[in-house]
């Protein structure tokens, strides 16, 4: 029988001390609630009284019956006073939560420098407070923070603090590389040495990422014989964050053997750290293993032409099994496997020994050269290969834009765009404001076709971004702009590239419309749409 490792989440304590991460009491309870369907054993909330969000949290963390065990945070009393009197600890208790990780110094050089006290007490004030929530009914976790720097320099006392805390009843000893300066080795070896000293505790680890090692080092102790892994979703924390619970969590089960969490729990991972991901509303790196959207994209035509023979050549285990999908990237590197799996994946059918699949491959890399990434903008190929294999329905002609903005001095700047369409052979001409030149259009073209396209209505830009292409024509050089929008249940990404920002905005915002349209309205009678400059016309 496999042997179980329990799974303690801090992403609502040490995760918000990463740069530029902040969430509110609702945003807590959110992640928490996600977090216990994941199936995380411990959910570390805060700490209690620190500050008002805080004590919301767990206040009313309580009324959601969650299957994990709610954690508070909190230190070692103060030095030189008494346990039942220290307001620290007493919040702890105050806070309701179950358990407490109870963080103290092992490491002597801390003790000395920033307790600013002497090693005996230092090992009084982790006796008392450990022995002081046990008497209340706590279950303690105690955090040795800095214990493997602690026991480089002394490792007589590190095991000292630990002996400490296991006679005052701490149910787990956690180890913690509080610097992120320990090698996977050094891990293995200290972790092992306490294992083999300590009779009634359970040991965990708490790493952190200062050297890109923190997956690797919490690996490392459970098979030196940790027991509980600390770390936080996509790695969030101070510095350069904490050991990644995402990356960890499927190592330990599926590469490992270990019993973490259920396998239906564990398909939930992906959606899970990409929902913490929007919460805290922090980008996610697309190469992040297991769950990153380019985990397990392919863009080598070799690579693909063998993945749809067989995907385990070229990954290293099932995409779903995390709730994460395979997926192929269509760019100038394409050969015809790129093109024949975006085409079945969007339910086009292509014949790879028809002319036409060599037209499209040739038109892409073209494309391509001349500036446009299809590979975050899934839309705008889906439109090309339609259009290729003669599906695609003309939405509207289009015929002109004009752009007026206006700057006066000390009033903002006005845009306005005027457009002319034709829509089944009638004539429009329309304007809109908007706060800068693409909003401006944006709403221009909404107002003429929302009349014959309600749809549109439910339809929003979500994000937009500018890369230029080449710095050396610098305010007259070639820009790429990629557009996000979104309905209720779908979002999609279109490209469009000019020397123009504005001309490249048209391009991507007229395939956002003809996307999201496209599968919507059913026109009969009607041509491939013709969009100005757009991709079409390229």
């Amino acid at each position: 029988m496999s042997k179980a490792v329990t799974i303690f989440d801090t992403t609502l304590r040490d995760g918000t001390q990463g740069e530029g991460i902040s969430l509110s009491a609702d945003d807590k309870l959110k992640i928490a609630k996600k977090l216990d369907q994941l199936g995380v054993h411990y959910i570390e909330g805060g700490i209690p009284g620190s500050n008002s969000k805080d004590i919301e949290f767990f206040k009313r963390v309580q009324e959601f019956g969650l299957s994990a065990t709610v954690t508070a945070f909190g230190s070692t009393r103060r030095k030189d006073s008494i346990a039942e009197h220290d307001p620290n600890l007493n919040r702890i208790l105050e806070s309701g939560a179950k358990a407490t990780s109870l963080v103290g110094k092992s490491w002597d050089f801390h003790v000395h420098t920033a307790l600013q006290t002497t090693l005996e007490e230092n090992l009084a004030m982790i006796y008392d407070s450990i022995a002081y929530l046990k008497r209340q009914g706590m279950e303690v976790l105690f955090d040795a923070e800095h214990f493997f720097d602690g026991y480089k320099n002394n490792p007589e006392y590190a095991l000292a603090v630990m002996r400490k805390a296991e006679e005052a009843g701490a149910d787990w000893l956690v180890m913690c590389d509080t610097n992120g300066g320990t090698m996977p080795h050094e891990v293995y070896d200290i972790v092992s040495n306490l294992a083999s000293r300590v009779t009634t505790a359970r040991l965990g680890i708490h790493t952190h990422n200062d050297c890109e090692l923190a997956v690797a080092n919490a690996l490392n102790a459970v098979r030196a014989g940790a027991e509980q892994v600390q770390g936080t979703m996509n790695g969030y924390g101070e510095r350069c964050g904490n050991a990644n619970l995402c990356s960890i969590i499927p190592n330990l089960q599926l590469k490992l053997g270990y019993n973490v969490i259920e396998n239906d729990q564990l398909s939930q991972l992906t959606n899970t750290a990409r929902y913490v991901s929007e919460i805290a509303n922090v980008h996610m790196p697309v190469g992040q293993p297991f769950v990153g959207t380019a985990a397990f994209a392919h863009k080598g035509g070799i690579h693909v032409s063998a993945i749809m023979r067989d995907s385990r050549t070229y990954e290293h285990i099932a995409p779903e099994t995390v709730g994460n999908r395979q997926r192929v990237l269509v760019s100038e590197l394409a050969g015809q496997s790129n093109i024949l799996s975006k085409a079945q994946e969007m339910g086009i059918k292509f014949d790879p020994e028809n002319e036409e699949t060599r037209q499209v491959i040739s038109k892409i890399k073209d494309l391509e050269h001349q500036g446009y990434q299809f590979e975050g903008a899934d839309a705008s190929l889906e439109l090309l290969l339609r259009q290729a294999n003669g599906e695609m329905k003309e939405l509207f002609v289009f015929e002109s834009f004009k752009m007026l903005v206006e700057k006066s001095a000390g009033k903002p700047v006005v845009s306005e765009a005027f457009i002319k369409l034709k829509i089944d052979g009638n004539s429009l001409y329309t304007a809109a404001e908007g706060n800068g030149p693409v909003n401006a259009l944006d709403n221009a073209l909404r107002k003429a076709l929302i009349s014959y396209y309600p749809a549109l209505k439910n339809i929003h830009l979500s994000d937009y971004k500018v890369r230029v292409l080449d710095d050396k024509d610098a305010t007259a050089s070639k820009v790429r702009v990629l557009i996000e929008s979104k309905d209720a249940s779908n979002s999609w990404s279109t490209v469009g590239v000019s020397g123009n920002v504005i001309e490249a905005s048209w391009e991507a915002l007229v395939d956002s419309l003809r996307y999201a349209l496209q599968g919507q309205i059913k026109l009969e009678h009607t041509e491939v749409i013709s969009a100005g400059q757009g991709l079409v016309n390229h």
